[in-house]
């Protein structure tokens, strides 16, 4: 046994064999000094603002009365946030959590403030749209994608050198997110001050395409 071990290093460390208890997938980021339930925690509370961002965004979506093109590039943010929750939702697991039972603790969690439509709803249950224009919505959808970009950027200092798989996940996420910011920059600049800032790219070829944090797809609904 103990020749085997000299030869084959790897085939034994700190988790007992046949142990299902412990995961040496989480004991090798805390060796490397980052503790796996705080990075899970901090998982779950950065896809509960995806999560609740992609439901946000199909109520600004629907607000953009008369613009299509605004519609277009909204709807990619939607969907690609819901990407990025189907994304790290299984590495919660992997690190032995759990999603939240209780939606309304889910969404508590979210690491970004509600993307509200920006009006109050009236007593017949609709939005006050008398207030409402695109200015308002574009200035939401930024602050949006500003605040995911922060979040996925202590995500990726956090697992740099440490959790190869997080790490490589939350960089694709926060290169989209950044692209996304730089779209509504692009929106919210013209609309807003007359200014042409560019945001460099056009939308998808498919609507919420997410280039960088979509994996193979097993089937039509992943």
């Amino acid at each position: 046994m103990d020749a085997m071990s000299d030869d084959k290093p790897h085939s034994a460390g700190s988790v007992s064999h046949g142990d299902t208890s412990e995961r040496v997938g989480m004991e090798v980021i805390r060796e490397r000094g980052l503790e796996p339930e705080d990075l899970r925690e901090k998982l779950i509370d950065a896809i509960g603002a995806e999560f609740t961002t992609y439901y946000y965004y199909t109520n600004l979506r629907m607000h953009l009365a008369g613009h299509e093109d605004y519609k277009e590039i909204t709807e990619d943010a939607r969907l690609e946030d819901r990407a990025h929750f189907e994304l790290v939702a299984p590495r919660v697991y992997e690190l032995g959590g759990a999603l939240p039972n209780d939606i309304r603790d889910f969404a508590d969690r979210a690491s970004c403030p509600d993307a509200e439509v920006p009006t109050p709803m009236d007593d017949e249950g609709g939005f006050n749209t008398g207030s409402l224009d695109a200015e308002g919505i574009l200035e939401v959808l930024l602050e949006a994608e500003r605040c995911a970009i922060r979040t996925w950027s202590e995500v990726c200092d956090m697992t740099r050198d440490v959790d190869p798989r997080t790490y490589d996940m939350a960089s694709r996420i926060l290169q989209e997110e950044i692209e996304h910011e730089a779209w509504f920059v692009e929106l919210l600049s013209m609309e807003r001050d007359g200014e042409i800032n560019p945001a460099g790219h056009f939308v998808r070829g498919e609507p919420g395409d997410a280039p960088l944090s979509t994996n193979r797809r097993f089937n039509d609904s992943a």
